[in-house]
């Protein structure tokens, strides 16, 4: 038995949907149309629309770059943090057999990653070296050091090691346990310092985009008055009038977040060789941190984004103003 084939749909929906593909086509061209058009208005003009774009890229590097500072600082931060050592000084009384369990008993406990014993002997020997005095020293009857054990603990933060610290000074034939941790806490106040600086330099800069772009757009805006009221009084709706204006925005965005992408990633190059050479001089390694992907895309990102911000702040302000006679 054969199936009667389906009816077909209503004519009126068919007709719906023909409307909704249709409109949706024609909005999808007018932004195309529109992008192309904003672009190439901006390439008529490339001496304003680099200086506007050279603007946006001065405005976004400063803080971007203090922003990278503060992360190389953050980084060095941590690897100091990591390095972060409790000295545990033992009684005068305890000989070389007793340190050694001391030391047994260090290792042992969960909060302690290493440990490292350093004998009174040893202690001697390497202040000897240190200070260069070892005929003097060579002449003391008595050893006035006592055993050591460098302690590094797992958790470095310094809630923790002072906390490890109390703990440590409670057992047998501990004398003393030094730690120094007033220069990391230094350390992390001008990080949160820098950070906070950065954010409000970010914030004043982002205010200085969107000025630049808005006034940008403004002036845009009055050259195409006579425009904007021809295609008001046919029946055009701000979103239909605001378009062009946004995509210029956006255009202006990428030029300057492309700007100083640039501009950071030649600084970087420029600075990468004295900054190596300085931490070397030290006895250290430390390279300047780069932007990467997604730093890249961050920033690039957030300057289309003030852009177009801009322009849409410049373009709702003024079209209240624009009335067709």
């Amino acid at each position: 038995m054969s199936r009667r084939p389906a009816p077909p749909p209503p004519r009126g929906a068919r007709t719906h949907r023909t409307r909704s593909s249709s409109r949706l086509r024609g909005w999808l061209r007018h932004h195309r149309a529109m992008a192309l058009d904003s672009a190439w208005r901006l390439l008529k003009a490339p001496i304003g629309s680099l200086v506007t774009m050279l603007a946006i890229a001065i405005a976004l590097v400063l803080p971007a770059a203090l922003w990278l500072t503060l992360d190389g600082a953050r980084l060095l931060d941590a690897e100091l943090t990591e390095s972060a050592t409790l000295t545990v000084y033992l009684a005068h009384h305890v000989d070389e057999a007793q340190a050694e369990r001391v030391e047994e008993a260090l290792a042992a406990n969960e909060a302690i990653g290493r440990t490292r014993l350093i004998t009174a002997a040893e202690g001697m020997a390497e202040f000897q070296q240190a200070l260069g005095l070892a005929d003097a020293l060579g002449r003391l009857e008595e050893n006035p050091l006592p055993a050591s054990v460098v302690v590094t603990p797992r958790d470095p933060s310094p809630e923790a090691v002072r906390g490890l610290a109390g703990e440590l000074e409670a057992m047998t034939g501990v004398e003393e346990v030094r730690l120094d941790l007033a220069w990391i806490e230094r350390l992390r106040h001008l990080a949160e310092l820098g950070r906070r600086v950065a954010l409000a330099l970010a914030v004043l800069f982002g205010g200085g985009v969107l000025l630049v772009v808005g006034n940008t757009i403004r002036l845009a805006v009055e050259n195409r008055r006579k425009e904007i009221e021809v295609v008001t009084l046919i029946g055009a709706t701000h979103a239909f009038v605001r378009r062009p204006f946004l995509y210029s925005g956006a255009w202006y965005g990428l030029g300057g977040g492309l700007l100083a992408w640039g501009l950071l990633t030649l600084g970087s190059e420029w600075l990468a060789a004295p900054v190596s050479a300085l931490a070397a001089s030290y006895g250290a390694t430390f390279s300047l941190p780069r932007l990467g992907a997604a730093g890249s895309a961050t920033l690039v990102g957030c300057s289309i984004l003030l852009g177009w911000l801009g322009a849409w702040i410049a373009v709702s302000r003024h079209l209240a103003e624009v009335r067709p006679r």
